[in-house]
């Protein structure tokens, strides 16, 4: 298990839970441009589900639904799965700074600190995916070093792109 405090140098880390789904959501809706390229809007239901979905092979000791905080202010989401897709891999399945918050560095960051401890606990690789079309998601992960996968998933009423970032290389 993660040690979500060592997640961020710059940020206070928690756990989201059902009890901050009204901030969160007002985060979310801070981005509403975001879905346009992959609807529906977010609703107070569809963060309660957020926070519980994982993938088949995995279970919520797996699932980090975090929230980066500047001093009480939520300023970012971060939905992580460890251990997924494979073992040294982590999915990002949703990453979000407020609205107000943007084009100052936060995100990038954010994943700079992510990356960096996630190496220190065995983690190699992130793996992502954004909605095709939305140019502000892409220039921030290309930005950030993450490369395309040629792989596009479509879901429906739009496509996700999967991008990757390897941080860690053995040298066996």
């Amino acid at each position: 298990m993660l040690d979500i405090n060592k997640l961020s140098t710059s940020y206070q880390v928690k756990k989201l839970t059902p009890l901050d789904a009204d901030h969160a959501l007002q985060l979310v809706q801070s981005n509403l441009n975001f879905f346009n390229f992959c609807p529906p809007a977010p609703t107070r239901h569809s963060i309660l589900e957020d926070m519980k979905i994982v993938p088949a092979d995995k279970n919520l000791d797996d699932k980090y639904y975090l929230g980066y905080y500047d001093e009480d202010k939520l300023i970012a989401i971060l939905d992580l799965i460890t251990g997924y897709p494979a073992p040294k891999d982590a999915w990002v399945g949703f990453f979000m700074v407020d609205a107000k918050c943007q084009k100052k560095g936060i995100g990038s960051n954010i994943f700079t600190d992510l990356e960096n401890s996630l190496d220190k606990n065995g983690i190699e690789r992130i793996e992502l995916a954004f909605p095709k079309g939305n140019e502000q998601s892409q220039q921030f992960l290309l930005k950030n070093k993450f490369l395309p996968m040629d792989r596009e998933v479509p879901v429906p009423g739009y496509t996700m792109v999967i991008m990757e970032k390897v941080f860690h290389k053995d040298n066996k």
